[in-house]
């Protein structure tokens, strides 16, 4: 393994055959460089070298430096205490910036989460008439990023911790958000579609009240903002004999709720849907109940990703569809920093065309060399977390089934960054709680359904 350093103001570029070749990671870099040549990271506000104010920007895909404007200097305004250290206190959220560098191009204000618990470090475009792009306009709430604008309901911040844990969501949610961005997927809230815009409600349960279950109905997604307390995710992961539970995975499986509505449902990928997962019209509530009742088929680890990907091919495709996100983040994050596995030999467990779904289609062998990259860096990983003596960092055994399921996936996703095709507006669908056969619908099961955001929390939507 080697890494190498990155260069200023440009993603990586590897001089000779590295990883990135082998791997054709789908996306863009994901290693940001401050304008002092410094490496800074996608939860950076402040290079923590030289001091340069910095902001993820949507129409860079990237984090980066950035400069004020000089005619737009108010009062510096201070920022809370619970704010991350990289926060600069000097920098209120009203004053316009551009990209380091770049003093005649697209303005920008910071998101109005950036003093918050939530600590956002994403930048709203101002409006053209004002010397901003206007990028995603009818997405934003007043002020708030495109980011915070999906969120409609937020954990009540009276609560103590309650602060903590929308910090961790958000930051969670700020990582897909980009990652779907990058893929060119559509991101659009319900400020431009009412009816099938992204919404995230992030709550919590009270005594005597439904649990509240992780769930996506309609293009709501609701996660219990418990997940984010790392030892009660633990002791859930433990008592459900998970391999693997974060909050990146929740979200990445329940957009993928999310986009199967909005991408295959009512379109010709239907087709090829129904020969990879199956028929969805099975009674999905009773195959949830059956799941935690009698467990997965004795053979699902010879065709499904994770056993709970088994329980109803809407499951099937929200497990299959996270993991290709967390295979293209991490393949991408890798080659981004240079770091080289194509020196791992390994003699056997590689793909060949045989497994894929469409061994014929074009980008076919691009598709399998990625995942065999893949393969090839994920024992890599797992070894460096056995020195460490952590568990592995790729649990999982990636079934020659489920390659077909993954390649059908990648094409869903790079028909989206080559050019959307028109495809009609889901019908209503039953909820998809995740965690229990007896979940209530998770718009319906929680003391905050139904009722408006927190007096003051800064969440940018009604509910």
């Amino acid at each position: 393994m080697k890494i190498s350093e990155p260069s200023a103001g440009a993603p990586v570029a590897a001089a000779a055959p590295t990883l990135a070749e082998e791997l054709h990671a789908p996306t863009v870099s994901r290693a940001y460089v401050c304008q002092c040549g410094r490496p800074v990271y996608l939860g950076n506000s402040r290079c923590l070298a030289c001091g340069t104010p910095l902001g993820y920007v949507i129409e860079r895909l990237g984090v980066m430096p950035l400069a004020p404007v000089p005619e737009a200097a108010p009062a510096a305004a201070e920022a809370p205490a619970d704010v991350p250290a990289d926060v600069p206190v000097d920098a209120p959220v009203d004053e316009t910036w551009t990209v380091f560098g770049d003093a005649d191009g697209p303005r920008y204000r910071r998101c109005a989460n950036f003093t918050t618990a939530a600590g956002c470090n994403w930048m709203v475009p101002l409006l053209p008439e004002a010397g901003g792009t206007g990028d995603h306009a009818t997405d934003l709430a007043e002020g708030f990023c495109l980011a915070c604008s999906t969120t409609r309901t937020i954990p009540d911040l009276s609560v103590e911790g309650n602060d903590v844990l929308w910090r961790k969501l958000e930051v969670a949610k700020r990582r897909l958000v980009s990652q779907l961005l990058a893929l060119g997927l559509p991101v659009h809230t319900r400020f431009s579609d009412p009816v099938h815009g992204m919404t995230f409600d992030f709550l919590s349960s009270v005594p005597g009240q439904h649990h509240v279950m992780t769930g996506h109905q309609n293009g709501v997604v609701t996660l219990n903002a418990e997940e984010a307390e790392d030892a009660v995710r633990e002791r859930i992961r433990a008592e459900m004999r998970e391999p693997y539970r974060t909050l990146v995975g929740h979200f990445r499986h329940e957009i993928g709720h999310f986009y199967w509505d909005i991408l295959i449902q009512g379109s010709p990928w239907l087709e090829g849907f129904h020969q990879l997962f199956g028929d969805e019209t099975i009674d999905y509530a009773g195959a949830l109940k059956s799941h935690y009742e009698n467990g997965p088929p004795p053979d699902w680890a010879l065709r499904y990703v994770t056993s709970y990907a088994s329980t109803h091919p809407w499951e099937d495709w929200a497990e299959t569809w996270a993991h290709y996100l967390h295979m293209a983040d991490t393949a991408d994050t890798a080659l981004s920093f240079g770091i080289d596995a194509a020196n791992v030999e390994l003699t056997n467990d590689l793909f060949e065309p045989a497994d894929l779904w469409q061994p014929d289609h074009p980008e076919a062998s691009k598709f399998l060399d990625f995942l065999n990259g893949w393969v090839r860096l994920t024992n890599v990983l797992n070894e460096l977390s056995r020195s460490m003596g952590q568990p592995d960092f790729y649990p999982f055994v990636l079934p020659r089934a489920a390659v077909g399921k993954l390649q059908f996936i990648h094409q869903v996703v790079t028909q989206q960054r080559e050019g959307p095709q028109e495809t009609p507006p889901a019908p209503a669908e039953p909820p998809k709680a995740d965690e229990a056969p007896d979940a209530q619908a998770p718009a319906a099961s929680t003391d905050d359904a139904g009722a408006p955001p927190q007096e003051g929390a800064l969440s940018p939507l009604a509910a």
